[in-house]
């Protein structure tokens, strides 16, 4: 016998950090704690309606994992600077909303080390350590550099880029906890072959806005998974509305089933129905 726990719009779920991570699934007005529901069958309907996480307009398709297009359009956080920080243009006065701009992108961002489907350089805003490692999947973090800005924090992130990945394969993060790595170890490596460029940027920006962080502690991040999946297939609610099976893990913003795994930040503002089975 099926019982509702939420119906709503969906949003990305909602970490604090614990050994393991605590997970809440938000739906409406609802707060569902994922954890306690692990090996239980659960239930995921799309109802047919989307609305703009921004302003609630309903749409017939999400844009930028939530937006209808007039806002994906407009709002600064879907610019293309957001994806490419190191494009920012601020400065030059074209941003689409200079008071987001200032009190999101103009504030101190971290640029970091972390151990997703392997190492990878990221960038973060100073208020999202740690979640933003806990909605990658990272397992292992560490801060390397506290930079005064946005565009900084791209310029910093650019030049190791070429030196390590900045991207995460989510279907490898999906398969098992990444392989333990010497993050401290890697830090000083790429400060040793970057050195230069990282002189140069620091002559250019100053000392105080892109201060390198030095014997900082690695974050450690478990998740609550019982059993990883052998093969990644994912649900996509644009083309089944129906989402089913036994819950075995919460990792980064998917849900993993015996059937699948579903990106729940991937459909934020879709109206849904979550049930027990």
């Amino acid at each position: 016998m099926a019982t509702e726990l939420a119906r709503g719009a969906l949003r990305k779920m909602t970490t604090r950090l614990q050994s393991p991570v605590n997970y809440e699934m938000v739906v409406g007005e609802a707060r569902v704690p994922l954890n306690a529901l692990l090996g239980q069958s659960l239930q995921l309907e799309f109802l047919g309606a989307i609305n703009c996480i921004h302003c609630n307009r309903a749409t017939s398709k999400s844009f930028n994992q939530g937006y209808c297009y007039p806002c994906f359009r407009r709002l600064a956080q879907c610019d293309s600077c957001i994806m490419s920080p190191e494009k920012c243009h601020y400065h030059l006065g074209t941003c689409r909303e200079p008071e987001w701009g200032e009190a999101n992108c103009m504030i101190d961002h971290f640029v970091y080390l972390a151990n997703t489907s392997g190492l990878k350089v990221g960038i973060t805003r100073h208020s999202q350590v740690p979640t933003r490692w806990m909605d990658q999947g990272a397992t292992q973090a560490l801060p390397i550099f506290r930079v005064g800005s946005r565009l900084q924090s791209g310029l910093v992130e650019t030049v190791f880029k070429s030196h390590i990945a900045d991207k995460t394969n989510w279907q490898a993060m999906l398969k098992g906890p990444s392989t333990p790595a010497d993050l401290e170890s890697e830090r000083q490596r790429l400060m040793a072959v970057c050195a230069a460029e990282i002189a140069a940027l620091q002559q250019e920006h100053g000392l105080q806005a892109l201060a390198v962080l030095e014997q900082q502690a690695v974050v450690e991040i478990d998740y609550p998974v019982l059993e990883y999946p052998r093969k990644v297939t994912s649900f996509n609610f644009d083309k089944n509305p129906l989402v089913a099976g036994t819950l075995l893990g919460i990792k980064g913003q998917y849900l993993i089933l015996h059937t699948g795994v579903i990106n729940l930040r991937k459909f934020g503002g879709y109206q849904v129905a979550l049930s027990q089975h």
